[in-house]
């Protein structure tokens, strides 16, 4: 019989096991190698996603013509998403067995050397079919590097945190995906200001060869935080599982498919105004560093609305601002569908800010709290690994091929992207509501 969520018990707030020894200066350090480590892996991640939408098209896909040259660019982006699910497995593996840290070192490893050997890649004029192929092999890595880091980064916040906060804690990593976000748009901008016509030439690979610095940078800090309590009671006890995929499969399969549903809702919302988007705005004729930019202050509001909510979901539950986030954005939809396709800057602009911004942010606050305390510690890494990367894939992987294939079916209408992203978003809500409230839940 599978277990209920969690090996979870109601509960009073108090601290989680093996909290005791944390200080206030080992805490903070610990919010902020998950903060910034997980903004250096999504900087990378994400920067290849707005290569996908403004470059590679032109660089290497060139001669497919416009719609299939950009359908063919977010295909490599999708392999990354299909990556990710492996990578939050292998991860999740040795991050249940041998710990949290060691893995999300090993991922940073991995991100920072694929993302620089894509700023170096011969385009296709140069070597042929070859550079399509090894860019492909290269965003594969990206997916599972990038694969293991949400769930350990997520884990050394959620589990060194007192149950009061944990919503909070969490957060710190999933801030780290619009912090990287911010980041990698505002690179990318203003490479693309400072060398112009030359931008698609070899401009667009300076902000992957920066990559470099920040993963140097984010090495010094994570290799500074220690394992977390509830990991080292474990290990102390000796109760590590062996084959940590095949109990959470057998155990919780449930916990699985409903933490992924619940997921795909704010994933979906990213990849349709941030990746899509951002492709259709510039294939209108709207200012390229204009979209770029407000791009950024989407994300910036994502990082702030983050925040807010993770803290308002250790207060009112998490499955109230989760489902008040949905029901949200089912309610504007189409309005931000018909903002984005109006050609004009002030459309993406109100468009990202309220999609991006608010919807996507509410949504993003509090899920990595709530996936994690669907699982005990023995199998936490995998099982929230195998959900979040899951709906990474479905979600987000691929949502631009799927709209921009809606679009095609449509004849250049959007009611039917507008029918699809309601119904990933009220999936969501009921995925939500089919779960206990995880503030009340004692992790263990």
């Amino acid at each position: 019989m599978p277990e209920s969520p969690s090996t979870v018990t109601q509960s009073t707030p108090q601290e989680p096991a093996g909290n005791q020894s944390l200080n206030t200066g080992d805490m903070r350090r610990i919010l902020a190698s998950s903060f910034i480590g997980s903004a250096i892996e999504y900087y990378d991640f994400i920067l290849y996603a707005t290569a996908a939408s403004i470059v590679f098209s032109t660089v290497f896909f060139a001669g497919l013509g416009s719609g299939v040259g950009l359908f063919a660019s977010f295909a490599t982006l999708a392999a990354g998403y299909l990556a990710r699910p492996l990578g939050g497995i292998v991860f999740g593996h040795f991050g249940d067995r041998i710990g949290r840290k060691k893995m999300l070192v090993v991922s940073m490893l991995m991100m920072g050397a694929a993302t620089t050997l894509i700023g170096l890649l011969p385009t296709t004029a140069q070597i042929g079919v070859v550079a399509p192929i090894a860019l492909v092999l290269l965003r594969v890595v990206q997916g599972v590097a990038v694969g293991g880091e949400w769930g350990g980064a997520a884990l050394m916040a959620l589990e060194s945190a007192p149950q009061r906060r944990r919503g909070l804690a969490a957060s710190f990593a999933n801030a780290g995906g619009p912090a990287g976000a911010v980041l990698a748009t505002l690179v990318v901008s203003l490479v693309s200001a400072l060398t112009g016509e030359d931008f698609l030439v070899w401009g667009w690979r300076i902000p992957f060869l920066l990559s470099v610095v920040l993963i140097a940078v984010g090495m010094v800090i994570r290799l500074k935080v220690a394992e977390t309590p509830m990991f080292q009671k474990l290990q102390d006890a000796g109760e590590r599982k062996r084959m940590p995929l095949v109990d959470v499969l057998r155990t919780h399969p449930r916990a699985v498919v409903i933490a992924l549903v619940a997921t795909m809702s704010f994933y979906c919302c990213q990849a349709i105004i941030t990746v899509w988007g951002v492709s259709l705005a510039v294939a209108n004729e709207v200012d390229r560093e204009g979209v770029l930019n407000w791009k950024a202050v989407g994300a910036i509001l994502t990082l702030i609305i983050c925040f807010w909510t993770a803290r308002l979901s250790d207060r009112i539950g998490r499955r109230t601002v989760l489902t008040a986030a949905g029901i949200t954005g089912v309610v504007l939809a189409y309005p931000l569908l018909m903002l984005l396709g109006n050609g004009t800057l002030w459309g993406f602009a109100i468009a990202v800010v309220v999609g991006n911004g608010l919807v996507q942010g509410a949504l993003f606050g509090p899920i990595g709290a709530y996936i994690a305390e669907q699982f005990p510690t023995r199998m936490r890494y995998t099982g929230a690994s195998l959900s979040y990367q899951g709906a990474s894939l479905l979600g987000a992987g691929f949502t631009p091929m799927i709209v921009t294939g809606l679009v095609i079916a449509a004849d250049g209408a959007l009611w039917l992207v507008g029918a699809f992203w309601m119904a990933v978003l009220l999936a969501g809500i009921v995925a939500v509501r089919a779960t206990p409230e995880g503030t009340k839940l004692e992790l263990g």
